[in-house]
């Protein structure tokens, strides 16, 4: 299998998770096509032209052609300089790493994740929430998430890949994908009936259980054991947290408990200001899940041998290696 063919498959697979539904990405990459076609020639240099049929700006080849063979990678939800470093090591003590996969996004994919985001105002309106309430809130946050990353430096892992010569690239919302329509459909199938219900339910999941055993396990960030979990949306899917604002909305939309990755401390207020129920299943272990999930799809009958590092533990629901 060439890093090309994991690249695709992946694209593939997250396409067919997307919680938005076939026609939306459709509909996604036919305005980009649009958009595309409307620059001068001068303008189509600087056009990622790979957004023409990949409809996630973070998952990308970040180093190589992509015809490089892979019979071994390295696997990390966090790759950076360090881990580079590592492979580099690996290598040189006679174990065969091909290519690295990371699932966080480096280089462009990161500078341009705030692209990813506007998804959830689709995936909202399919929870119930008018489409222009979820547009008008999520445009001030992408530009938000925008203005945070401009000065960031995004391309040190890249040029390390690049120097070591590594195969190296990212595999960031089509995982996210994979985890939030798991979970959505496992809850939307079970309709636990209180808080406590959701928290069994996820520690039935081994990459769950095994955050536990590391002292991460999930657990009510907002609400009480026995309280009710009502409509529940997974929201683990769409580059980052979305607008603070959408709480209000989520409350009048008829949705009574979140169930996310992470929360920051001012989106915590709002959702406890609307009573909202908030279950923490974890970041690691929810990246953790969706890469499962997704490696399960892509290496299905492959001899492909992952390692993991940096927070990733490959966890089979097939034969794959």
């Amino acid at each position: 299998m060439t890093l090309s063919e994991v690249y695709k498959r992946a694209v593939k697979y997250g396409i067919e998770h997307d919680l938005r539904g076939n026609e939306a990405v459709v509909r996604h990459l036919e305005d980009r096509k649009i958009q595309f076609d409307g620059l001068k020639d001068k303008e189509k240099e600087f056009f990622d032209q790979e957004s023409l049929s990949n409809p996630y700006a973070d998952t990308r080849i970040l180093n190589c052609t992509g015809t490089e063979e892979i019979t071994a990678a390295l696997v990390g939800i966090d790759i950076e300089t360090p881990e580079i470093l590592l492979a580099d090591n690996l290598r040189s003590k006679g174990k065969r790493v091909d290519a690295i996969i990371a699932h966080h996004p480096e280089g462009m994919p990161y500078t341009n994740l705030h692209d990813v985001m506007s998804m959830q105002a689709d995936i909202l309106m399919a929870a119930g929430v008018p489409i222009n309430v979820a547009e008008g809130l999520m445009e001030g946050r992408i530009s938000e998430v925008k203005r945070k990353l401009m000065p960031v430096n995004t391309s040190r892992a890249v040029d390390a890949a690049r120097l070591l010569e590594f195969p190296f690239m990212c595999v960031h919302t089509p995982a996210d994908n994979m985890v939030a329509s798991y979970l959505q459909g496992l809850f939307d199938k079970n309709r636990p009936y209180a808080l406590t219900n959701i928290l069994d339910m996820l520690m039935e999941i081994e990459e769950y259980k095994d955050a536990a055993k590391a002292s991460c396990p999930p657990n009510i960030l907002l609400g009480a054991p026995q309280r009710k979990a009502g409509k529940i949306f997974v929201d683990m899917t769409g580059g980052t947290e979305g607008a603070k604002d959408l709480f209000q909305v989520f409350s009048s939309s008829g949705i009574n408990t979140i169930v996310g990755m992470h929360l920051s401390e001012e989106h915590k207020k709002e959702a406890e200001k609307y009573h909202i129920n908030v279950v923490i299943a974890g970041h690691i272990s929810s990246d953790n899940l969706g890469m499962n999930l997704l490696f399960d799809r892509i290496f299905e009958g492959s001899a492909v041998v992952l390692t993991g590092c940096s927070g990733f533990k490959r966890i089979s629901r097939t034969n794959a290696v």
